[in-house]
């Protein structure tokens, strides 16, 4: 229903202007995530995933990096418009972000207390020792241990699985409508990986909180999202629940991430890989994005930039070979009439 959509990204186009010219690093990208919502975006580095992430919490380095067209409707405002004061109100409140490496993210000055403290008086009519019992509160939701004390210690006295569970704290602490994840346990061990996973969906059950869940892996899409939207080289390839894109993926692209992923019942001597890389984007390209790296490319993919096509109800894939393939179905049902 459109009343539970919480955060509605149309045509949204991010570009940035270097030494080097212009850059489309986000193009025409358009996404939905309803209200208690686990909306993965995945794709290889360089896809424009984060700066997809910057582009909704108007973090975008100054001067070089813009949002030149598109809008970015949150619980029906427009983001694209809000001042600076206005965002400032919004983040941390209504929209938290967690970042990819936590150690850059926290003040090593500052003892986690002090910082989850900051954060809740900045939104919160609160005073200090209500919010440092709420900061408490908080590290023991996330799965923290003698919250007592680490409420107290600082960033650089905990592991790298525990400052990632106080930036998911304090991405909480404001009871915040949507929470960005980018790349959240990237840097983290597997066993580490598995308990932030789980305090992250434990958090989205209880809370009802809608998560965009940004990363480039398959196996943690699988286990956390609802909803995948794969790109490449700053556009939307695919869109799907996590059934439809890991059991029949439609483009190319997303087949070629799922072919390369290690199979436990099969002997495999080399992994697949797709071929190349990701290309630079430019403004004005002309054909597919990734028709360079694709097995199934024609004359048009490379003449020709194709749409996102819808294949049904909340289904869609940006390929040629869609229209292709309903042409023949057409052809051959004329032939059967005629005959």
């Amino acid at each position: 229903m459109m009343s539970d959509i919480v955060m509605q990204v149309s045509n949204l186009k991010t570009h940035f202007f270097t030494s080097e010219g212009e850059i489309p690093a986000v193009d025409d990208v358009s996404l939905k995530i309803h209200k208690g919502e686990i909306v993965g975006v995945v794709g290889e580095s360089g896809s424009g995933k984060s700066v997809t992430s910057l582009s909704i919490m108007q973090l975008l380095p100054e001067r070089i990096g813009k949002i030149v067209a598109g809008e970015i409707l949150f619980n029906g405002q427009d983001l694209t418009q809000a001042s600076k004061k206005q965002m400032q109100k919004i983040r941390g409140k209504k929209i938290s972000m967690i970042f990819q490496e936590p150690m850059t993210s926290l003040d090593p000055l500052f003892t986690i207390g002090n910082q989850l403290i900051e954060a809740i008086l900045n939104h919160e009519r609160m005073n200090k020792q209500q919010a440092r019992e709420k900061s408490i509160e908080l590290l023991k939701l996330v799965g923290i241990p003698r919250a007592e004390s680490i409420v107290d210690e600082y960033p650089h006295q905990l592991s790298g699985g525990m400052r990632q569970r106080v930036m998911i704290a304090m991405a909480m602490s404001c009871d915040p409508d949507l929470l960005i994840a980018d790349e959240p346990t990237t840097a983290l061990d597997v066993t580490i990986q598995a308990q932030i996973l789980d305090v992250m969906r434990r958090i989205n059950e209880e809370t009802n909180m809608a998560i965009l869940f940004i990363t480039h892996d398959l196996g943690v899409v699988a286990e956390m999202c609802d909803r995948v939207v794969v790109m490449y080289a700053g556009q939307v390839v695919e869109e799907g629940t996590v059934r439809e894109i890991l059991k029949e993926p439609k483009h190319p692209y997303t087949k070629g991430l799922i072919r390369s992923l290690p199979k436990l019942e099969e002997k495999q001597e080399e992994l697949y890989s797709i071929p190349g890389t990701v290309p630079v984007p430019k403004v004005g390209q002309v054909g597919c994005k990734f028709a360079p790296r694709c097995e199934y490319a024609f004359e048009q993919c490379f003449t020709q930039s194709p749409e996102l096509y819808t294949l049904e109800e909340g289904r869609s894939s940006r390929c040629f070979l869609h229209v292709k393939e309903e042409g023949d179905e057409r052809d051959d049902t004329t032939a059967n009439l005629r005959s």
